[in-house]
C-alpha cells in the first residue's frame, strides 16, 4: 500500500521535536510525536508500527488528524465534555461533616440511608442520592460512624 506523504512545516517539526525530547507529555502524545516525526522522514509504516509498537491505525489516524487539523489535532487529545459535578466541594465537605457528626438518637453509627436523608436536609443537596453520598466519602477514605 502506497503512503500519503507527509512534510511538516519548520514550525510544527520544532514542536514535534520540543515534544519528543523534553516536557511532560503523556505515552500517547509522545507515540503520536513519533509516528508525525518518522512519516515526516519517510520511514515506512511496518517500520513505525515495530519500533513504536503500535498498530497500523494509529498511524493513520495520526497522519489523518495532522493532515486535517495540525500539530494541535494529531498530538494532543480533544476535549471530551462529560457531566459537568452537581455538587462542589463544599457540598462534599457538608456530607463528611455529617458523617463525623454524632448519629441520629438511638443509633450507635450512622447508615448509608440516614446520611442520605440529612443530606438531602442541606441546602442545595435536596436531591442526592445515596451512591453520591457513598462516592463522596469513599474519596476521603471515610465510612460512616467509624471511629
Amino acid at each position: 500500500m502506497r503512503q500519503t506523504e507527509l512534510k511538516l512545516s519548520e514550525a510544527d517539526r520544532s514542536v514535534i521535536e520540543g515534544i519528543r525530547s523534553k516536557g511532560w507529555h503523556q505515552a500517547r502524545e509522545v507515540n503520536r510525536a513519533h509516528v508525525l516525526s518518522c512519516l515526516d522522514r519517510d520511514t515506512p509504516e511496518a517500520q513505525i508500527m515495530a519500533v513504536l509498537g503500535i498498530g497500523r491505525t494509529a498511524v493513520w489516524r495520526a497522519r489523518a488528524a495532522y493532515l486535517q487539523g495540525g500539530v494541535e489535532l494529531a498530538v494532543f487529545d480533544v476535549e471530551r465534555s462529560g457531566r459537568p459535578c452537581l455538587y462542589n466541594t463544599d457540598a462534599e465537605a457538608r456530607v463528611i461533616a455529617l458523617a463525623c457528626s454524632t448519629p441520629p438518637k438511638g443509633r450507635q453509627r450512622w447508615t448509608m440511608v440516614e446520611l442520605e436523608r440529612a443530606a438531602r436536609q442541606e441546602p442545595g443537596m435536596e436531591s442526592v442520592s445515596r451512591e453520591t453520598v457513598r462516592r463522596m466519602l469513599k474519596k476521603t477514605i471515610s465510612s460512616p460512624g467509624a471511629g
